[in-house]
């Protein structure tokens, strides 16, 4: 099995408990631009720590970090900000497990977007796997109380699925920009710099919009610093992925989650899926076999 498979899997684990403490902190008192906040503050310390490791153990000089490097980097990181506070604000919507499958329409559009911008083009099994996965997200797009495509939770969950397709393309772009370096060091170090500019960004945010709310954060260390470690560890994953492919294979790949969030939604959340929701997880878990066997090969 190919390496960059195994880190995906694992990327999409880490990230299911990152948004499971989310969702916890929220419910604990602290708002949306605070629990997403809690993602990054102690994540960067981490990262940068990391990448300062990896780089002085390997003997490699801090790479250049050109023009076309932070512009890359920075749309990912505003992005990905951007989609992470939608798909928290998206957890008081509906259920856990459906909510993060509407973000799951990320698929199809980081597709797109990896050929307009990086001129990377997906096969046509890539496709048809993409495809049935978005049939299953829609599946899964009606709540017990309707409201369907058109409801607010849907759209939520689109828009942040079409920001975290944007965060994609940054990162798999900014990576590609410090060849010939590894693929580690290259998603390491990338990773050191969004995660720096993303806090700092969030917390002048919270600063202006929320007063209070950082102390809140801060104050709740004990809590939102595994929201930061777990948040560093999937980002570590997905960089890493996104360096050795094409960032629609490891995106539609990502798609295990579901699976994941399901667990977590009835072993954790108490949550009951229906039918119709059952059937529209299958579906995006047959698109993410088929992937495997033909989407992303090479």
């Amino acid at each position: 099995m190919s390496l960059w498979i195994l880190i995906t899997f694992g990327a999409a684990l880490v990230q299911t408990l990152r948004f499971m403490l989310q969702k916890q902190l929220k419910g604990a008192g602290l708002s949306t631009g605070g629990a997403t906040f809690s993602r990054f503050l102690f994540g960067a310390p981490l990262a940068a720590l990391t990448a300062a490791l990896t780089l002085g153990i390997s003997g490699t000089p801090m790479p250049d970090l050109s023009a076309a490097f932070w512009g890359f980097a920075l749309m990912g990181g505003v992005a990905q900000v951007a989609a992470t506070f939608m798909t928290v604000a998206l957890f008081s919507l509906r259920n856990f497990a459906v909510g993060v499958a509407f973000t799951k329409t990320e698929t199809v559009q980081v597709a797109a977007f990896s050929a307009l911008i990086l001129g990377e083009a997906v096969s046509l099994p890539g496709w048809l796997a993409i495809g049935i996965g978005l049939a299953g997200v829609i599946m899964l797009s009606r709540g017990p109380k309707g409201g369907g495509l058109l409801s607010r939770a849907s759209v939520y969950g689109v828009l942040a699925g079409g920001l975290f397709g944007l965060s994609a393309i940054g990162y798999r772009g900014a990576t590609l920009e410090l060849l010939p370096l590894g693929y580690f060091l290259r998603a390491i170090v990338t990773l050191a710099c969004v995660t720096f500019s993303q806090s700092i960004g969030m917390a002048l945010y919270l600063a202006l919009r929320e007063p209070g709310e950082l102390a809140r954060v801060v104050r709740g260390w004990r809590r939102t610093i595994w929201v930061g470690v777990t948040g560093v560890l999937g980002s570590a994953g997905w960089f890493t992925a996104f360096s050795l492919q094409n960032a629609a294979y490891v995106r539609a790949l990502g798609q295990v989650e579901i699976v994941f969030t399901l667990l977590v939604s009835a072993l954790v959340f108490k949550e009951k899926l229906s039918g119709r929701e059952g059937v529209g997880i299958a579906l995006v878990m047959l698109s993410l076999v088929l992937i495997v066997l033909f989407g992303g090969a090479g």
